[in-house]
């Protein structure tokens, strides 16, 4: 159906109110979806994809810390986006376009979000490999204080 057709049916409908709304409703959004998306154009100073994904996955780190800590971050009045920026040494607006840039097309920001996760994924099983070895060998001095003291105590 075009937007004749729901002219028609709009004009034809004079004693049904709800319905007049309705489909005055369903018109205004199918005009107003209606709009043309630009992408934006390639900054002059674009983050290489490489560098992005390092970033992405920096700033879900610094989001999460803020989920868990916020209060000890804001004491420490620490700015975690400034940290990251300059770690890579990018700003604020570049990093921005960039990933304006990036998520305008969704193979390649998709294709960046998977490497994020999948390097979240490796740092988290470095960081539960690095408990499991500080756990084990704090339960192995335990174990040999333990055995201390008994002897101690025969």
């Amino acid at each position: 159906m075009n937007i004749f057709s729901y002219i028609i049916i709009f004009c034809n409908l004079k004693r049904v109110g709800k319905l007049k709304l309705i489909l005055s409703c369903i018109l205004t959004v199918s005009y107003t979806s209606c709009q043309d998306v630009k992408k934006p154009e390639m900054p002059t100073d674009l983050i290489s994809q490489d560098i992005m994904v390092d970033i992405l996955t920096d700033v879900y780190i610094s989001n999460a810390s803020r989920n868990v800590n916020n209060k000890l971050i804001r004491k420490r009045n620490l700015h975690l986006d400034s940290i990251i920026y300059n770690k890579y040494e990018v700003d604020s607006l570049q990093f921005v376009l960039s990933n304006a840039y990036y998520s305008s097309d969704l193979k390649i920001y998709g294709n960046l979000l998977s490497l994020a996760k999948d390097r979240l994924v490796l740092l988290k099983k470095e960081k539960d490999s690095i408990y499991k070895i500080v756990f084990k060998q704090d339960s192995i001095n335990n174990n040999k204080i333990r055995i201390q003291k008994l002897k101690e105590n025969q």
